[in-house]
Order: C-alpha cells, then sequence, then structure tokens
C-alpha cells in the first residue's frame, strides 16, 4: 500500500513539473499564439478579482489605476504560482520516490534546491543527486525566462505606445477620425495621408505578431490614462474609412491595405481571446454607427473645408461597407481592455464586455 501511494506521488509530482515547463515554455518561449490551461485560468481569476475592485470605483480614473496593475502584477504573480507548483512537484517526487519520511522534509528539500541555496542536505545517492539538479536548474530556468522576456515585452510596448503618442498629436485625446482628417487638411497635408496608412499598416502587422504571442501586452495600459492602444486603432481606421468612402481625394491603394491590415489585426487577437465575429459579413450587415453619427462627422467635414463628396448616401454606404469589417472586433476589444471614452469605438463597448472571457482562448496549429 505505501509503495502504490508513493508511487502515486511520484507521478503527479512530475505530472505538476511537466506542466509548469509546458506553461513557461508556451507563455514566454514558443513564437505562436497558444495560452496553456494553466496560464489561462490564472488570468481568468486575476481578472476577476480585477475587475471586483475596477467596477466599486466610481472614476474611471480610479478604474484605470486598477486595472494599469493587472498585467504587471499578473505576469509577476504567475511566475511565483510556477515556482510554487514547481516546488509542490518536486517535493511530491522527493516524499515518493527518494521516500523521505515527512512532508516538512520533502518541502525543506524542494526548496533548499529550488533556490540553490543549500542549507538542506540531501540524501546520498545518484538519484538523490539528479532530482536536486534538475530542480535547481529549473528554478534559474524560470527566472532567467523573466529576466530575459521582460525587456522583449517592454521593447514591444514601446513600439506600439510611440505610434499611439503621435497620433495624440494628430488626432487629438480622445483620438477622432474627423480631427485627424480635418487637421491633415487644415495643414495641407492631405497628400501625405497615403504615407501615414502605409505606417500604420506596419503597426498593426507587428501588434497582431507581439499581441498574440505574447497576450499579456494587450493589457499593458498607456502611461497617459486617456490613450490606448484599441482606441487609437480605432480612429485610424473610420479615418482611412472615410477617407476611402466620404472625402473627394484621389483614391489610395494604401488605406485599403491599412484598412485590411488592421482588420486581421484585431480579428487575429480577438481570435486569442476567442471572441466570436463574423469573418465574412456582408457590406450591408448594421454596423455600431448609427447613420446621424455618420451624418454629423460629414457635416463636420464639409464644415472645416474639408473636400467631400457629394452624393452623400453613397459615401455613407461606402462607409459601412469598410467598417463592417472590424467594427465588432473593435468594440469588443474596447471592452476587454477596458479602454478610456473615445467616440465611436470605446463609448459603445459596454454591450460587448459581457461576452468576453479574459483569456479564454483556444490553441491554434
Amino acid at each position: 500500500m505505501n509503495i502504490a501511494a508513493d508511487v502515486v506521488l511520484a507521478v503527479v509530482g512530475i505530472a505538476l513539473i511537466v506542466i509548469v515547463f509546458d506553461a513557461a515554455l508556451r507563455t514566454f518561449v514558443l513564437p505562436r499564439g497558444v495560452a496553456p490551461l494553466l496560464t489561462r485560468q490564472y488570468f481568468r481569476v486575476a481578472r476577476r478579482v480585477f475587475d471586483a475592485f475596477a467596477r466599486e470605483s466610481k472614476s474611471y480614473e480610479t478604474r484605470d489605476r486598477v486595472m494599469a496593475l493587472y498585467a504587471p502584477l499578473g505576469l509577476f504573480g504567475l511566475v511565483f504560482l510556477w515556482m510554487a507548483i514547481d516546488i509542490l512537484g518536486f517535493s511530491m517526487l522527493y516524499k515518493g520516490a527518494l521516500g523521505i519520511a515527512s512532508w516538512h522534509r520533502a518541502f525543506e528539500l524542494s526548496g533548499s534546491s529550488f533556490f540553490t541555496l543549500g542549507f538542506v542536505g540531501v540524501p546520498p545517492g545518484i538519484p538523490s543527486y539528479v532530482l536536486v539538479f534538475i530542480e535547481a536548474a529549473s528554478g534559474l530556468g524560470l527566472l532567467a525566462l523573466l529576466i530575459a522576456y521582460l525587456p522583449t515585452i517592454y521593447n514591444a510596448f514601446s513600439r506600439r505606445e510611440l505610434a499611439v503618442a503621435k497620433l495624440a498629436t494628430r488626432a487629438g485625446s480622445p483620438p477622432s477620425a474627423v480631427e485627424l482628417l480635418t487637421r491633415y487638411h487644415a495643414i495641407g497635408w492631405n497628400e501625405q495621408l497615403p504615407e501615414l496608412w502605409a505606417q500604420w499598416e506596419d503597426w498593426f502587422a507587428d501588434v497582431a505578431e507581439t499581441h498574440t504571442s505574447l497576450g499579456v501586452l494587450s493589457f499593458f495600459r498607456s502611461p497617459n490614462p486617456d490613450r490606448s492602444w484599441v482606441t487609437a486603432a480605432g480612429a485610424l481606421l473610420d479615418a482611412a474609412s472615410l477617407a476611402q468612402s466620404t472625402l473627394a481625394i484621389p483614391w489610395s491603394p494604401q488605406a485599403g491595405l491599412c484598412i485590411r491590415s488592421g482588420t486581421l489585426a484585431f480579428r487575429e487577437i480577438a481570435t486569442f481571446y476567442r471572441i466570436p465575429f463574423d469573418p465574412d459579413p456582408r457590406p450591408d450587415d448594421p454596423i455600431s454607427i448609427a447613420r446621424s453619427e455618420y451624418d454629423e462627422a460629414y457635416e463636420r467635414l464639409g464644415g472645416a473645408g474639408v473636400p467631400v463628396r457629394p452624393n452623400r448616401e453613397r459615401a455613407w454606404r461606402d462607409f459601412a461597407g469598410w467598417r463592417v469589417n472590424y467594427d465588432s472586433v473593435l468594440l469588443s476589444l474596447a471592452g476587454l481592455t477596458m479602454a478610456p471614452y473615445a467616440p465611436w469605438s470605446s463609448d459603445r463597448s459596454l454591450r460587448y464586455r459581457s461576452r468576453i472571457v479574459p483569456w479564454r482562448t483556444r490553441s491554434r496549429a
């Protein structure tokens, strides 16, 4: 009976160790949008805790301060969770495979080996030495992964936020597609719009890659609480859609490529979080922008001297045909990240928030 119990302990301990290594490998090393079960469940529980504190707040500024800690604390907490499970797994392995008499002694040996402290003597024998060496290497490896990948995460964050900050000077804060097009026209930069679309096409490609391979990046908030990568991207996509549908300027293939790149980026990130969306919407499917809101934007653009197409009905249909591609995923991601107020994105995202379960992802081949 004791032999059977020891075997079970050893098997469970090995399983826990494998789970930790698998989670660390898939979360930090594997260059693909895959979140293992342990990581998913941990971040879901952590998000519920932070949501509970955020919901009690009376102002957005307070909610933003609470949610600003979600990604950094979640990331560090995840590593400490891995450490705790790894130590528990080796404790079970020591007790079951090496026959250590007490749990206290097995835990002491595991902790001493994991942190390479060496204050507990190792039972004599090659198997004991091998297990202790493996645990010491695993402890150093987990810490090294965190230290090595923090610069990677913050480099991607800095690239993302640089473009968001630059857009604030051109589209206002909160960012507005109408404000962006109005300012470009006022300074005589309409011919520079294709260059802007090209820059953001690259930005969308970078965000799609980094925010699915390092999913926690989606929840790192901008240094300025009034800014968000989601609302900035939404304003840029709306500006490109208005330029293609409403402005009486030369048609730009680069604007269409930018909208396509942004749509694909949003959809890849939405797929990572298992957010539902229609992958092939019809041009006449309903969107979250009301016709009256579009008419107001049309009047503002025309009133500022921006050349607009005379056929407003056709312009509206064309705009809706562009917007429908990214409309639902934009609002869903704004709700998921608790983005600050911005017109045509987070101002209408609450209806989507209840459908979202953070970090409920599926593996992709």
